[in-house]
């Protein structure tokens, strides 16, 4: 990397971010070599964005207005969602991170919306579908006298069409697919995710009502309708349908739940028409066509002197507004449809991140009734402020050009710049440049150890926390390995019991506390906060239930829940795992001899490293042994593939069944994954589990195993720690995101 590229550019760049920026986010030429370093990058995009207020004011003060983006940016007090910070100032000039399109009830609307969403894709953005007006399954189509194959059949095309198109992208295309819970095909949906083998572009979520709730809580039956005309079609008991959807929430952490009638209750252009859908991570309510535009203030920067600084936090809130209305004048949008319904509506969604971190400033317990009620206060100042400035904004611009007949369109209201003013989005690389708390989320861990793309080991703390714990004297590696190794401060009793009460992280708080804090920031946000109810994995269906109803009873406006481990085959985070004892009658192992010949099958796997070539020989008692070659002699992938064969040769010939190799072996994943959908191999590893898994396939045996979709426990990039976040999965070491 060239000069440009040193962190010192940037008072406050962290390793980690510069990692991030420079994989993710620095302009390349053709052959990527970096063109521009961190600083470089913010002034093209202050630059750009400021360019805006030329289209008001031909004598704007464009770069007085640009150095003052400048600042608020590499001050990292506020940052705009990443495409603005990828695109700005760039050919492509796409800015927006999340769109909604209509998926309409014939071939050509469908294919239509297949076209519209590769568009998005490609310039860097993520989706939403509500898959709600297509006709059941079953279902009569009258003008080919067929049936109709159902939504989630549809689905299943959009996403192969994300798979292929994200294979040579920068920033993965990812979708929120909607159902209704009337729709007849309901319980198909809420089951379309049980194998975790289907549908891994999209994050799914069940559109409830409020007839729904009424019947869960009257547990009563509640109607069908079908898409095609709207008329009942049948009939399902409530408590039952809701039953499911928790449990299947608990089993993986899907379907999530949006509650479609508050999204309209708060839908601010009702005469353009309803909401059916938001974007991937659930916080963005959106009509067909729309997008939004998204930016987060850093409350970790707004304590001075131990206090909020409520004069600095207003100025960052007017400026971030005017930001975020400039890049919607600035945007090249990927659809002409888009370019016009979000210039109509002019939604933006100012929210925050690092509230963990002004917690911690300020000596409050997340945890806490008092960090509850701050969360209401900084909120409601966000809300107010930014609608205040909206305002001047439209006193200068005009109002969004579909105010009239708008939920503002009444006296006492006047006019407003923007239909909607604040959104509380998942903060994940974004949170990482700027050395910040994610979102609205408690700490994920105080220290963990993480291995970085060259092989080494390093141990990650908290800078807060690390410089609490220099000034106040018990800062030692040991501990902190400790930390890392244990998950958890709260009863490590060499650490002051008044930074233990402070430092707590998602999984020393209850999911009740977590339901609470949402619904704090929720009462004073426009649209939706996104996130993550953590679960411990020994929690039980029925917490997960009492959650989403008190998620409901709150006024939350969606639910997105993980229960540690249920989706990771081995989770990567903090704190060791019980072990497991298991008590076994001693017994005695014969190992099977080698007779002069077998009977062998080889099976060719495409692998990160090349051609894997697994050749499984078995005897008469069954499989005996295993052999593997590289397409590449030598090497340490040709090496650790030769030991992995002799030892699960030694394990066959031991007596160990061959449905224990592929549980240990499968998922195992590397920096170097190949290929996708069901056929992705993680690792040579999962190469040849996957071998022996199709061998016993094609022999007959049972394996007591379904093939397996590649799991989420580390990052398939760079094999960091992985956080669940909003419905997304997304590493805190190279700034990989799911859903981004």
């Amino acid at each position: 990397m060239g000069e440009k590229t040193k962190s010192e550019e940037i008072p406050g760049l962290s390793k980690n971010a510069l990692t991030v920026l420079e994989k993710r986010y620095l302009r390349r030429d053709t052959t990527g070599a970096v063109l521009e370093g961190p600083a470089d990058m913010f002034r093209r995009v202050a630059q750009a964005i400021a360019e805006a207020d030329r289209n008001f004011d031909k004598k704007a003060d464009v770069k007085a207005l640009a150095q003052k983006f400048y600042d608020l940016m590499t001050t990292f007090e506020f940052l705009p969602n990443s495409p603005t910070l990828m695109n700005a100032g760039r050919e492509l000039g796409q800015l927006s991170a999340c769109f909604v399109l209509p998926v309409g009830d014939s071939m050509e609307e469908i294919f239509d919306a297949v076209k519209y969403t590769a568009l998005i894709h490609k310039s860097g953005g993520g989706t939403g579908f509500s898959f709600s007006r297509l006709r059941p399954a079953h279902d009569v189509v009258r003008s080919t006298s067929g049936i109709s194959s159902g939504p989630i059949s549809f689905m299943r095309v959009f996403d192969a069409a994300t798979e292929t198109i994200k294979q040579g992208g920068t920033r993965r295309g990812a979708n929120m697919g909607i159902l209704r819970v009337d729709h007849p095909d309901i319980m198909d949906f809420i089951m379309c995710k049980d194998d975790q083998k289907q549908l891994n572009n999209f994050n799914i979520s069940v559109g409830l009502t409020e007839a729904f709730m009424e019947a869960v809580e009257g547990d009563s039956e509640y109607e069908l309708l079908n898409p095609r005309d709207g008329k009942p079609c049948g009939s399902l008991n409530a408590r039952k349908v809701f039953s499911r959807i928790v449990k299947q929430a608990w089993k993986n952490g899907e379907p999530g739940i949006i509650f479609l009638d508050r999204l309209n209750r708060d839908n601010p252009t009702p005469q353009i028409g309803a909401i059916e859908s938001t974007n991937p991570c659930g916080e963005q309510p959106l009509l067909p066509y729309e997008s939004c535009n998204l930016g987060s203030i850093n409350l970790g920067t707004m304590v001075k002197n131990g206090e909020v600084n409520w004069k600095r936090l207003k100025e960052v809130i007017h400026l971030g507004v005017h930001f975020l209305d400039n890049v919607i004048e600035v945007n090249n949008y990927p659809l002409p449809q888009i370019g016009e319904m979000t210039r109509a509506n002019r939604k933006i969604g100012l929210g925050v991140m690092g509230w963990a971190d002004m917690l911690i400033l300020l000596g409050i317990p997340y945890s806490s009734q008092e960090a509850i009620r701050l969360g209401e206060k900084v909120m409601r100042f966000i809300n107010d402020e930014g609608h205040a400035y909206s305002r001047e904004l439209a006193a200068v611009r005009g109002t969004f050009p579909n105010f009239k007949g708008s939920i503002y369109d009444h006296p006492g209201e006047g006019p407003i710049r923007n239909a909607t003013v604040s959104t509380i989005a998942p903060t994940g690389t974004i949170s990482i440049i700027a050395n910040a708390s994610s979102g609205v989320e408690p700490l994920f861990a105080v220290s963990f150890v993480r291995q970085v793309l060259d092989k080494n080991i390093l141990l990650e703390v908290n800078p807060i926390f690390e410089k609490i714990a220099k000034e106040r004297g018990f800062y030692s590696d040991e501990l902190m390995q400790r930390i890392a190794e244990h998950g958890t401060v709260q009863d490590i009793e060499e650490i002051p019991e008044d930074v233990r009460r402070v430092f707590v992280t998602a999984h020393d708080i209850t999911p009740e506390v977590h339901i609470d804090m949402q619904a704090a920031f929720q009462k004073f946000t426009d649209n939706a906060v996104s996130k993550t109810v953590n679960f411990p994995n020994n929690a039980t269906i029925e917490d997960v239930e009492k959650v989403y109803r008190l998620a409901y009873k709150l006024g939350c406006k969606g639910v997105t829940i993980y229960r540690d481990g249920s989706r990771d085959e081995q989770v990567l985070s903090t704190g060791k795992k019980e072990e497991k004892v298991v008590h076994i009658e001693e017994k005695r192992s014969i190992k099977r001899d080698r007779p002069k010949a077998l009977q062998g099958w080889t099976y060719q796997m495409q692998t990160g490293c090349g051609p894997l070539y697994i050749t499984v020989n078995e005897d008469k008692a069954g499989l005996f042994e295993l052999f593997t070659t590289m397409g590449k002699a030598g090497g340490c992938a040709s090496s650790q593939c030769e030991a992995i064969g002799r030892m699960v040769s030694l394990c066959w010939r031991s007596g160990v069944q061959a449905r224990q190799v592929i549980k240990q072996l499968l998922g195992i994943s590397c920096h170097l994954p190949s290929g996708y959908g069901e056929n992705k191999v993680l690792s040579c590893a999962d190469a040849v589990a996957k071998a022996i898994q199709a061998h016993m396939m094609a022999k007959g045996y049972d394996t007591g195993l379904e093939m397996q979709a590649p799991e989420r426990g580390a990052c398939p990039e760079c094999g960091g720690i992985v956080e669940h976040e909003g419905g997304c999965a997304v590493c805190r070491v190279c700034g990989y995101s799911e859903c981004a």
